[in-house]
């Protein structure tokens, strides 16, 4: 076996490197060491929506934004009955002062009467004082036509930023995305498209996103609906949905326990 002999003079910048090469293992270690701290206290936030709930059944939520015409809201009542299915509404203020009568026949039908907001308004473009108008100015008009208030909120257009959703932590509201977007309102989407964007994205406690007045919604409503039932979904109300009792969001907007 050959023997090799390091001369005296190369020990000590050998050494050297060896510590240093020692030094910066060490602190790679710990560097990933907080990287991964870091990972798991930010995998919950608490500035972020509610887009879908972690549940352990086959249930899901229908919902609706309704700001604009209100003639198709009867079928779409129908429709959810037929099914047996609970849907939540999310109404703009003006809209519910509009049409009354439609938001008492929703709550009366069983349903949920939540928040949309005042005048769909974009609330991240708004200050916190306004922000905080819209939200009780529309509860207000909930409130009167329902006999009920509501602690749901949907920001227009599912535009918020960290002050919108501060502002409705603040006044007691549950802010509500969805995870499922049917695009009901886009004109360049068929009967066809909406119903596959819908039944093939739907998962254990999904919220499904609807808008009324919209060309195919209360057609293809009550196809998705028998999809969804005879896959052994139940459709049932945003409130019955969320978790209740202490909860955290995940970075996704996924609601889950806190243990």
């Amino acid at each position: 076996m050959k023997v090799i002999y390091i001369k005296k003079k190369y020990l000590i910048p050998i050494f050297i490197t060896l510590i240093l090469v020692l030094i910066i293992l060490i602190s790679l270690n710990g560097f990933l060491a907080n990287r991964y701290v870091l990972g798991v206290s930010n995998q919950y936030r608490d500035d972020i929506p509610i887009y879908s709930v972690d549940s352990q059944e086959k249930k899901c939520a229908i919902t609706f934004d309704c700001a604009w015409g209100a003639d198709d809201i009867p079928d779409i009542l129908d429709a959810l009955d037929k099914y047996d299915a609970k849907g939540t509404f999310f109404v703009v203020g003006l809209w519910a002062e509009k049409y009354p009568d439609m938001v008492k026949l929703i709550y009366d039908r069983g349903h949920t009467v939540a928040n949309h907001g005042y005048s769909h308004a974009h609330m991240a473009q708004l200050p916190e004082s306004k922000i905080e108008e819209e939200i009780l100015r529309c509860t207000e008009v909930i409130q009167k036509i329902t006999g009920e208030s509501t602690n749901l909120f949907r920001p227009p257009y599912g535009e918020y930023n960290s002050t919108t959703i501060k502002v409705a932590n603040r006044l007691g509201y549950q802010t509500i995305q969805w995870d499922v977007d049917s695009l009901d309102w886009k004109d360049n989407l068929s009967y066809e498209d909406i119903y596959k964007r819908v039944t093939q994205r739907v998962q254990y406690g999904s919220i499904v996103l609807f808008h009324n007045d919209t060309k195919y919604t209360q057609k293809v409503l009550p196809a998705i609906l028998e999809n969804l039932t005879n896959n052994g979904y139940n459709c049932v109300s945003v409130p019955d949905l969320l978790i209740k009792g202490k909860y955290k969001i995940r970075y996704d907007g996924r609601q889950m326990k806190d243990y």
